[in-house]
């Protein structure tokens, strides 16, 4: 299964895990008396058109390089990505707004019953959250990073759910708003969130230089192929899940052009063979 393929099946993972997830806190938000529940609902409903967006951003991001695109379209992936920031941070704003709102409100104190909800909901994330990030690792997906935050910040923000019930019900009368108080929390690190998963995006979309350890097996594996007495200069820069390359390899100078010609395209196999991850690799021979 390619990359590709793989970070397309983890987001209707999420998709659907999302869809359930936020038609039961609003039902157990509703019937159990927590805003806290309910603020997790908003966010939750917020995944599922974010999930949604990053499924079209990588199926567009396969698709094969043309006359318009001849690097191809991965780059639209860190374009999804500033996409799911927005959609995370107006749900930060709502839930924020909402929850001061019902601060100076008062109502009911939350049902008991919500905090096994919460709990199976903080157990359910916490392994969509290793799932997907497990996936973004192996294919490189910056979108699906992003996802995998997504439910990493639900649980939290369930944790912190948890803990304003939990309050709101040891302490009793006087003490419903810890519930809100929890849902205010909750949009402060959503923020905070944003802010973690939009600056490698936006690394990504400025080409800066993040892959040392990548260049630095480039190097290697360059070395390997017969005639590539040494590199120079290497860069690489990211286009959806795979790394663009221009290498500079030296040979021996008193080689004929074609010979170095066979040289690069020998380079450019080899290194695509070991290391899939590599999209256009750019050869420049060096005379020794």
């Amino acid at each position: 299964m390619s990359n590709e393929q793989t970070a397309i099946k983890a987001t209707y993972f999420s998709i659907i895990g999302n869809f359930l997830l936020a038609v039961l806190k609003w039902l157990a938000g509703y019937f159990g008396n927590s805003y806290a529940l309910i603020a997790d609902a908003i966010e939750s409903t917020a995944d599922i058109f974010s999930s949604f967006l990053v499924l079209l951003g990588l199926k567009y991001a396969k698709r094969p390089a043309d006359e318009n695109h001849p690097y191809g379209h991965g780059r639209i992936e860190p374009l999804v990505t500033f996409a799911v920031v927005g959609f995370l941070i107006i749900s930060a704003t709502v839930i924020a707004y909402e929850s001061i709102q019902n601060i100076g409100t008062p109502h009911e104190l939350p049902k008991p019953w919500t905090l096994i909800v919460l709990l199976t909901i903080i157990i359910w994330k916490e392994v969509s959250y290793r799932i997907v990030i497990k996936k973004s690792k192996e294919t490189g997906s910056s979108s699906l990073k992003a996802d995998a935050w997504h439910h990493r910040s639900d649980a939290i923000t369930s944790i912190a759910a948890f803990i304003g019930i939990s309050i709101a019900l040891i302490l009793g009368k006087g003490y419903e708003s810890a519930d809100d108080f929890a849902a205010l929390f909750a949009s402060g690190f959503i923020l905070y969130n944003c802010y973690l998963i939009f600056r490698p995006a936006l690394a990504e979309i400025m080409d800066e230089n993040l892959y040392e350890e990548l260049i630095a097996d480039i190097r290697m594996h360059s070395l390997k192929v017969e005639g590539i007495l040494d590199t120079e200069k290497c860069f690489v820069r990211k286009s959806g899940t795979k790394h663009l390359v221009d290498l500079h390899a030296i040979v021996n100078g008193d080689i004929t052009v074609k010979e170095g010609h066979i040289l690069a395209h020998n380079l450019q196999a080899y290194l695509q063979k070991e290391m899939p991850q590599l999209g256009n690799i750019l050869i420049h021979i060096e005379p020794h």
